[in-house]
């Protein structure tokens, strides 16, 4: 399939000295559902808002369907769709208005749009409350509003900045269920950024793993998780033991124990990775026990994304909410000013 999208080592400095983005390079296929995950601060919504011609990049290529970022950004705004962190929506308009506004913005009117309103705001199941003020919607709610107005116009790339933060787990499933539908039946090509691992496993088709502005892993979902080779242990030293001393000494006990294959040292604990984390657990017990080294628990799981992230960086991600008074960029613009070049 065709590239839609390419980066070629992208970087962007912001003029306090901070490198937000540190010369990553990525493809978004034609139809592919294509994501990003990686904490907070890892550079996921700075390299959207670039691609998105929001930001001015320091250096680096970004073409989108073959129109360069800053050359041609007024044709890539006509192709593109998108969803940023905060929803974008005016509370004093009905849901049915913020989406006429958002269609005549991009230049649509009459039957043609009103059309489109109707038949979206069935899909994001608001069609029974088109008429109400969007400022009295839930946070589900205006999520989907915010998705719908982000289709009006029927871009062939969805760019979807964390569209699930602060969502409850039932709200975030039918958002979920709405963004395969678009992917599979429409064929809308879709740039997802996540810090959620279950979102990046059961959506994206290709993943790129992303830490403090570099690329750290990237394949499918199923192959990076292969890739770790093993079931995780991890275990927490009880009260008292978690000295630094105390952690080389355990760590030095699990080194040779059979089977364990490698040991990480993680804000969490310890986690070490073995083919058969079951009859291994009881073995680390025993180890430890006998050098007086005392488990408050321990747990072992399958692989996840979580463990691909944390082999590669020695820390999980942590998914936390968003702080409504936390400094955001504007649909339009940017807080930050960024170093060109």
């Amino acid at each position: 399939m065709p590239d839609v999208i390419n980066v070629e080592d992208l970087v962007l400095v912001y003029s306090d000295g901070t490198k937000a983005v540190d010369g990553i390079s990525f493809q978004v296929n034609e139809g592919e559902f294509f994501g990003f995950l990686g904490p907070n601060g890892a550079g996921k919504s700075t390299t959207i808002k670039v691609v998105t011609t929001l930001l001015k990049k320091t250096a680096g290529k970004v073409s989108v369907e073959g129109f360069n970022i800053e050359k041609d950004a007024e044709k890539i705004r006509r192709l593109i769709g998108v969803q940023s962190q905060e929803t974008v929506l005016d509370p004093d308009l009905t849901a049915k208005e913020n989406m006429m506004l958002q269609g005549h913005l991009h230049q649509m009117s009459g039957e043609e749009l009103r059309k489109r309103v109707d038949e979206l705001l069935g899909l994001v199941e608001l069609t029974d409350v088109a008429d109400k003020r969007a400022g009295r919607f839930s946070g589900g709610m205006k999520k989907r509003l915010d998705l719908a107005s982000a289709l009006v116009h029927k871009p062939k790339l969805l760019f979807l900045d964390e569209p699930t933060t602060g969502l409850d787990p039932q709200s975030r499933a039918t958002i979920w269920e709405y963004l395969t539908k678009l992917n599979k039946d429409e064929g809308i090509t879709i740039f997802l950024t996540t810090q959620y691992m279950e979102e990046a496993d059961k959506l994206c088709k290709r993943l790129f793993i992303i830490d403090q502005g570099k690329i750290v892993a990237n394949g499918t979902p199923e192959s990076l998780k292969r890739e770790v080779g093993a079931d995780s242990i991890t275990m927490k030293l009880e009260d008292g033991g978690s000295s630094p001393e105390t952690k080389e000494k355990a760590k030095l006990v699990l080194a040779g124990i059979e089977g364990v294959s490698k040991i990480i040292d993680s804000e969490e604990g310890i986690t070490v990775y073995a083919k058969n984390a079951g009859a291994t657990i009881a073995s680390i017990v025993r180890a430890l026990d006998s050098s007086n080294i005392h488990l408050s628990s321990v747990n072992f799981a399958s692989p996840t994304l979580d463990d691909v992230f944390l082999q590669h960086t020695g820390r999980r991600i942590r998914a936390e909410e968003l702080n409504s008074k936390k400094t955001t960029f504007a649909r339009f613009g940017a807080a930050r000013r960024p170093i060109r070049q």
